[in-house]
């Protein structure tokens, strides 16, 4: 059903956003009421321009976005907006499309001209057409730029006929909207990069100048514009969020592919922020969240580019991040040692373990302790400390050793580590869970996410132009090793029953580093009872380690076992730290007879079948009646676990096509029923 519509929006004062509106999907506009020039060739202002032209493929959350969107744009340029055309459904009288012009399309019929009044319309062609798609979003179809009138004069004439009391008003209903965040699919950007001189005469970036705002160069935001509408129209399920300050400037920046959110599901319980780009003073401002898949692999899950290493910025991503995942708080968040992200992680995330990185910490050590006399014993009595010691009195003793020993009683780096060493000494954390994220073994670490694409010098718009490459590489490998799990039967090399077990239900690279475990078994040769508490009972289990000097050492390590409760804890903690049992914990269960790892010690994050099976907090059968993003997120998570499955082959590809077109059909049966 198609409806004419005579409504015409008349701008607000300029220096406000119009009705409260322009502003409510994080558009800003500066104050306007400086001079401009207006080129009538082209019938657009010269100068700045606060706000992006429309563009097909435009997507807005409602159609009061869309439409305020459009208002705001053509305030600035200098013309009213008309609805010409909208379309409604039949039966809910729900609108589906429209089409918004320039106030001057068309032109008066005979008997409505007012013979007292000029007539203003010119048959302007200026317009956009949008409509609602599938994802229950307004998409931009068509645009039309050009208008055939001198643009500006009057629309500026009409806002300083304004009241006083009007300006008040909608000064008022703007102010309370400025600060959201929203996600939108326009972007504030003036013809200088980001509305202020950023950049040096050479081009090159400054940290200190606009603490508060992302730095960019010339064209940055232009071209961060561009990337996220590109992705918009070709990756479904994209979620982005900007942050912008008061006077209009891009201040953080967040976004997540449709793959990587799906990751944040999957394995969005341990988090590794990856702040590499912004604690080294890297040209692109970049920080990850990372995770680790069912292969071991790294796996992205968010991105973001932020103003500057502060407790406001990184609140902003993580906030961001939260909402993208509906609210799921991580179990583990393992970051750099940094006070503003702390206090940031501590706001948004109260509830989840926040842990320092050991391997930054590691990484650190030269660079800290290198100019000591005697580095090299320092550095080794610091390294078995850290590494060699299983019980607290033994880390502490080892510690207050090292210090006293050497003279670094007042070295500020040591004082400030043993400070937080609740945060970042595996002895500490044997309660927190890691996923292999951990790095609590000596030569193990976590190296960037984009490690071999970014550099200190790579330019804002190279990295997005590396970002796609740096995914597609990572996907690549997930769903070889995906193939490879499913496909293939490790060799055994033992006959341990634990081995032949799990290389059924393990992925390869899983397996691999369980099978190590079950190998090492033969090292440990005595499994010995030191205590029992009723159902619970205190093993001693002997182990041949390799020392320094390629000598062999005997280590004891403590076990508990508890039958009735099938419950193994071993005081190396290697469940926790890499999600598999250790070789101590499965002598134990060898010795006491039983043949089976035990359920809960095997994880299903680490199965192969894992995402087939894999059911979201958010089950379909809890289903919101009006939550229309709950029933999408809902929908897509479930389609992304049969397009994973039917990538595997051929047959599986046609399988799930023919599911795809039969539901789709179905869908349209109920839609027809509706209307």
């Amino acid at each position: 059903m198609e409806v004419e519509e005579e409504k015409e929006a008349f701008p607000s004062n300029n220096d406000c956003l119009a009705e409260g509106k322009c502003d409510g999907q994080i558009l800003k506009e500066i104050n306007s009421e400086s001079t401009e020039s207006f080129d009538v060739q082209n019938s657009l202002p010269e100068g700045k321009k606060e706000f992006v032209a429309p563009a097909v493929g435009m997507e807005f959350e409602s159609y009061d976005d869309a439409y305020n969107y459009y208002n705001c744009y053509a305030k600035e340029a200098g013309f009213r907006v008309r609805v010409k055309n909208s379309w409604f459904k039949r039966n809910s009288r729900e609108k589906y499309g429209a089409v918004l012009c320039c106030s001057s399309q068309g032109f008066k019929r005979i008997k409505d001209v007012n013979r007292l009044r000029k007539e203003t319309r010119t048959g302007c062609p200026a317009m956009i057409r949008m409509r609602v798609v599938d994802s229950k979003r307004w998409r931009v179809l068509e645009v039309t730029h050009e208008h055939n009138h001198l643009l500006g004069a009057k629309i500026y004439k009409s806002v300083k006929k304004m009241g006083s009391g009007a300006r008040s008003k909608l000064q008022s209903s703007s102010d309370a909207e400025v600060r959201k965040i929203k996600l939108y699919r326009a972007l504030v950007i003036d013809a200088v990069g980001n509305g202020t001189p950023n950049c040096n005469a050479t081009g090159g970036r400054k940290f200190s100048d606009h603490p508060h705002q992302l730095n960019l160069r010339k064209g940055d935001s232009q071209a961060i514009y561009n990337y996220l509408c590109r992705l918009q129209l070709t990756n479904p399920n994209f979620f982005y969020l900007m942050d912008f300050t008061d006077e209009g400037c891009l201040r953080n920046v967040f976004w997540v592919d449709s793959r990587c959110r799906a990751s944040c599901g999957y394995f969005g319980d341990v988090i590794y922020v990856d702040n590499t780009c912004m604690s080294n003073r890297y040209e692109t401002p970049l920080v990850a969240l990372v995770g680790v898949n069912h292969h071991g692999q790294t796996v992205l899950l968010g991105c973001g580019l932020l103003a500057g290493e502060t407790v406001e910025s990184y609140t902003w991503l993580f906030k961001a991040w939260l909402t993208c995942v509906s609210g799921q708080y991580p179990q583990t968040i393992i970051t750099d040692r940094c006070k503003a992200l702390q206090t940031a992680i501590a706001e948004v995330f109260p509830k989840s373990n926040h842990r320092f990185s050991l391997s930054l910490i590691m990484k650190r050590v030269p660079e800290k302790l290198g100019g000591l006399r005697n580095y090299d014993a320092i550095r080794k009595t610091f390294v078995k400390a850290v590494f060699e010691t299983l019980k607290v009195i033994e880390f502490e003793a080892a510690w207050g050793f090292m210090i006293q020993h050497f003279g670094v009683t007042d070295h500020e780096w040591l004082r400030s580590l043993y400070e937080d060493r609740a945060r970042w000494a595996p002895v500490y954390l044997k309660d927190t869970f890691f996923a292999g994220l951990s790095a609590s073994r000596p030569g193990e670490n976590l190296s960037p996410f984009f490690d071999k694409y970014v550099h200190k010098q790579t330019p804002l718009k190279e990295f997005l132009d590396k970002y796609e490459l740096a995914l597609q590489k990572k996907h690549k490998e997930e769903t070889l090793a995906d193939i490879e799990s499913r496909n293939s039967s490790p060799e055994l090399r033992t006959r341990c029953s634990f081995e032949l077990q799990l290389s059924k239900l393990y992925t390869r690279e899983i397996f691999k580093r369980f099978q190590f475990e079950v190998e090492e078994m033969y090292s440990c040769f005595s499994t010995t009872q030191l205590h029992v508490d009723g159902p619970i009972i205190i093993f001693l289990v002997k182990e041949r380690v390799l020392a320094e000097g390629n000598r062999r050492e005997i280590r004891d390590y403590e076990v508990l076992y508890n039958r009735s409760a099938s419950e193994v804890r071993c005081i190396c903690s290697c469940f926790n730290f890499y999600g598999y049992l250790c070789r101590h914990a499965l002598c134990v269960l060898n010795f006491n007879g039983v043949e089976e790892v035990p359920s809960k010690y095997i994880l299903s994050r680490c199965k192969k079948d894992y995402k087939r099976f894999y059911v979201p907090d958010q089950g379909s059968y809890n289903v919101d009646s009006i939550d229309h993003m709950q029933w999408f997120n809902q929908l897509y998570r479930s389609a992304l676990q049969v397009v994973e499955e039917g990538a595997i082959s051929l047959d599986h590809y046609k399988v799930a096509l023919q599911a795809f077109e039969d539901s789709l059909n179905r869908v349209h049966v109920v839609e027809e029923k509706q209307d």
